[in-house]
């Protein structure tokens, strides 16, 4: 029997930032004790390729067990990796620092490519406006 996959990804979708979120400007995750955290490596994968990459790619590649993987393991057994890790469900980009702390809102396109746009830029103002588009939040980091 075969494990269900489930997904993070999303369709013509933007995540505004959260309610609560401390940023006015989009900010670049500071590294924490000289190594890159989880916002931090987010960050720089979406921004050097915008509408490239999906929120499954983006999770994944961030999680522990996408950065355990190297160059040397085989398409299958990244794939298996894939797989395990998305047997259960994940949080999806809602829960991201990026939109969190960071300022930064989360566009995906129709075809779920992910682009992230700071909060006090126009392209997220007029991303935040579209009707076209399912308009939610990020979650907040505090209870209301």
């Amino acid at each position: 029997m075969t494990k269900p996959m489930h997904t993070t990804n999303c369709f013509n979708t933007f995540i505004q930032v959260a309610e609560d979120c401390p940023a006015r400007t989009g900010e670049e995750p500071p590294l924490r004790a000289g190594k890159p955290t989880v916002a931090y490596l987010q960050y720089e994968m979406i921004a050097k390729a915008p509408y490239k990459y999906r929120s499954d790619d983006v999770i994944f590649a961030t999680s522990a067990p996408g950065r355990e993987l190297d160059g040397k393991t085989t398409k299958a057994e990244q794939q298996a990796a894939r797989e395990a890790f998305f047997s259960r469900g994940r949080a999806c980009m809602r829960a991201s620092s990026l939109g969190k702390r960071f300022g930064w809102g989360v566009h995906a396109d129709n075809e779920g490519r992910i682009a992230i746009h700071a909060i006090d830029s126009k392209r997220y103002q007029a991303l935040a406006r579209d009707p076209k588009l399912t308009q939610v939040r990020a979650m907040r980091s505090k209870r209301a």
